[in-house]
């Protein structure tokens, strides 16, 4: 099991792996290894993950998630395979536990007696002074 946070551990069976050739530095290398990392999870069907969950982490992962519920991260910053995977799985954990954490509601509030005074003496101010640079009325 991976530990995500003292509530949620992920099955490692629920990720699939998938490594192809990465672009950038690395000479020979980039040609020759697979380094970059395509982690996948499908979140839609996970068992791991409680329901509220997993709809906050589909509406999290925005562009990341796919029709079927899958969210899908590339790692490629490192030269190294284990770095890559090791980055995509810290990315999958922090998205985890941003979206397991309970949005606080907001309360609306309504503006006070005295500000909506400051903002209607602030207009009136406002208005007089452009009043006052029109044409200049002979009398």
């Amino acid at each position: 099991m991976i530990k995500i946070s003292d509530t949620i551990s992920l099955n490692p069976t629920e990720l699939s792996w998938e490594f192809v050739r990465s672009s950038g530095p690395g000479g020979q290398n980039v040609n020759k290894v697979a380094t970059a990392v395509q982690l996948r999870f499908d979140a839609k069907n996970s068992q791991s993950l409680p329901e509220i969950v997993r709809e906050r982490l589909l509406q999290l992962a925005g562009s990341r998630a796919t029709k079927n519920g899958e969210i899908v991260i590339d790692a490629r910053t490192s030269r190294s395979q284990e770095q890559n995977r090791e980055d995509a799985l810290n990315r999958l954990a922090s998205l985890i536990r941003q979206a397991a954490i309970k949005p606080i509601r907001r309360i609306k509030t309504r503006p006070t007696a005295a500000s909506r005074r400051r903002r209607m003496e602030k207009k009136h101010l406002r208005s007089e002074k452009k009043r006052l640079r029109g044409p200049v009325k002979d009398s």
